[in-house]
């Protein structure tokens, strides 16, 4: 029988002395090398030694008798195999070295690399070259391409253009090397200086064309489908814009689907996305300040607001954390909310990330702002608060009475999310006085014939509904549906009737179920489908005492949450101007100030009366 020591011995990783990792096999040569050198080495330490010892053994045999003599003889001998050992200790070492997993050198190109991308472009056409060859790797990358032609000035001026085949239009490359090589006809200064300024001026078709002498900015002007045009004799270089990469069209929501309203998403192209927004922003105000996050593959993110709105704390607040992020890649927005966030350890998302371009204009006239990062269809706004998490742009463009009761069923089904297994874990557990004598039979007849206890009842049903759940999410398209039907009906059917589980503890998940999936916010959702296991556990051990325990330090955790400053439930807690908009949603021309937390430049939205049609001076009607 094994002993505890054996198991972890067992179960512990040791490493495999036999195989040498990921470093390449050594040929038999290569080790008879390696012996014999080694082998050499210990016998040349070995012959130094004892000669060390032979004449400090001579120095004692002259001053002293044979006694003293026959005793450094000994010392002699000593030392010699105390220099054998040495060796062969030295020998296993280096042979465990070996077999050890080593970390890898880097290539001595990295520093070449990274001096080329920090230097200036040269005045001679192939020193430029052999830098882009250097900083692309080519001729092994087969993606950038190098464009040697010859402008048509008086005389000729030879060049080449850089630019990554796949990220540019073809159509705008064509038009800007036709007006280089067969329509520039007018003679070339001698100096390169004038010489770029001429072909900026008089020659470059593009709308976007800028100059530089760095290669850090060239590269990131060919990296983001731009073309790069070096002239001979010139130490800068002409970046034109030509980007044309294939991208998704705009297309309608996944996620948040509304009736009323536009049915326009944000796509993975950032241009496409700041340009929704702008379309329904016709402001001069509206500011786009582009920043880059990744130290090996930079990442371009847009931080968008109004300049005579938004708080000029928020937005330096914003790009300090934004400039503050150092990461090799940076993915998608939801990577960079977890960088930024203020509570990372907290559930609750302090960050409203939406795909619908009406809600983030909505926001960004509120005084908030706008993140977008390249590559992500999602938008982050900042500052979020609980209540505003819970809202959809559809409550706005309906009228106030039903986007009410729209807001209340939504905060019923809120709390119903994570609470209803819970209390219904503390009835029949421990408060069956507080349920109808008839419905408590029901109950108990039902479970009469289930062999497992209530607390396995609601486990094994919230484990199955999150089953279904990711199940529905994975598969394909077509066949999500089927995976809802079989999940919900037949499973659910087939538990029922094999006495696995009682009719109504089926019906109580499904409700449980179908009231997360009211909650508007995805982030806001999963937050609730872990707390719901939270308030399982203290209701099957506390009771009513255990939920009241679990909501007082909800309230308290949620209650000390911030973004960017903000208090997480606002206006609520603390308690501040609470506006015609949380809860109950009053007429919209009840909407006459901003949200006061965010603290805007101009916190009135509308004057006192909007409608003026019916305010009536004289006797005319306005």
């Amino acid at each position: 029988m094994f002993n505890l020591k054996q198991l972890l011995q067992i179960i512990s990783y040791q490493e495999n002395l036999d195989t040498e990792g990921f470093i390449l096999k050594e040929t038999k040569d290569d080790q008879q090398k390696a012996g014999k050198k080694d082998q050499g080495q210990a016998a040349a330490d070995s012959k130094q030694r004892s000669g060390a010892g032979q004449q400090q053994a001579g120095a004692d045999a002259q001053k002293d008798d044979g006694k003293v003599e026959q005793q450094a003889g000994k010392d002699g001998q000593n030392q010699v195999s105390g220099g054998e050992d040495e060796g062969a200790a030295d020998q296993n070492k280096r042979s465990r070295s070996r077999r050890s997993f080593r970390k890898p050198v880097p290539s001595s190109g990295t520093s070449a690399h990274r001096a080329a991308e920090d230097g200036e472009v040269s005045a001679s056409l192939e020193e430029n070259r052999e830098s882009i060859r250097q900083l692309y790797g080519l001729p092994g990358n087969k993606d950038v391409i190098i464009r040697d032609f010859t402008i048509n000035t008086v005389p000729p001026v030879r060049c080449f253009a850089v630019f990554i085949d796949g990220l540019t239009d073809k159509v705008v490359q064509d038009l800007l090397f036709q007006a280089l090589m067969a329509f520039a006809g007018q003679a070339a200064p001698a100096s390169g200086e004038k010489l770029v300024d001429l072909v900026k001026d008089s020659l470059m078709p593009g709308n976007q064309v800028s100059v530089t002498a760095s290669f850090r900015e060239f590269l990131d002007g060919v990296n983001y489908g731009g073309t790069a045009l070096f002239l001979e004799g010139c130490g800068k270089v002409l970046l034109v814009e030509t980007k044309g990469w294939e991208h998704r069209t705009v297309d309608r929501p996944q996620s948040e689907q509304t009736i009323n309203g536009p049915q326009e998403a944000f796509t993975e192209t950032l241009r496409t996305n700041t340009s929704l927004i702008r379309k329904l922003l016709k402001s001069e105000q509206l500011t786009t300040e582009l920043l880059t996050v990744g130290c090996r593959v930079r990442t371009y993110v847009a931080v968008m607001y109004l300049r005579d709105l938004a708080n000029p704390d928020l937005v330096a607040e914003v790009k300090r954390r934004i400039e503050g992020v150092k990461v090799d890649y940076l993915a998608d927005s939801g990577v960079l909310e977890q960088f930024i966030e203020d509570h990372p350890y907290s559930l609750n998302p302090t960050t409203l990330a939406t795909e619908r371009p009406d809600r983030v204009a909505s926001k960004i006239m509120e005084g908030k702002v706008a993140i977008l990062v390249d590559g992500s269809p999602f938008v982050l706004v900042v500052p979020s608060t609980m209540y505003e998490q819970l809202h959809t742009g559809e409550e706005i463009y309906r009228r106030w009475q039903f986007g009410t009761y729209v807001r209340y069923l939504r905060a019923l089904s809120f709390l119903a999310s994570f609470l209803l297994p819970g209390l219904y874990l503390s009835l029949v557990l421990f408060h069956h006085e507080m349920l109808p004598t008839e419905l408590l039979l029901a109950i108990a007849g039902n479970r009469e014939r289930v062999p497992f206890p209530s607390i396995m009842e609601v486990l094994m049903m919230e484990f199955a509904l999150e089953f279904i759940r990711e199940a529905g999410l994975r598969v394909p398209g077509v066949m999500g549906t089927t995976i809802g039907i079989v999940g919900a009906l037949i499973l659910g059917q087939a538990a029922v009737q094999a006495n696995i589980v009682s009719p109504i503890l089926v019906i109580l998940v499904s409700v449980t179920g179908l009231a997360s999936f009211a909650i508007p916010y995805y982030s806001l959702a999963f937050t609730t489908r872990i707390y719901r296991f939270i308030y399982i556990a203290l209701g099957a051990t506390l009771g009513f005492f255990g939920i009241s325990i679990g909501l007082f330090i909800q309230v308290l955790l949620t209650s000390n949450l911030k973004s960017f400053g903000v208090p997480y439930l606002v206006p609520t807690g603390p308690r501040t101007s609470a506006g015609a908009d949380v809860v109950t949603r009053l007429p919209i021309f009840f909407h006459e100030s901003r949200p006061d937390y965010v603290n805007p430049q101009d916190a009135t939205r509308a004057p006192k009366v909007s409608r003026t049609w019916l305010k009536r001076d004289r006797g005319e009607r306005r």
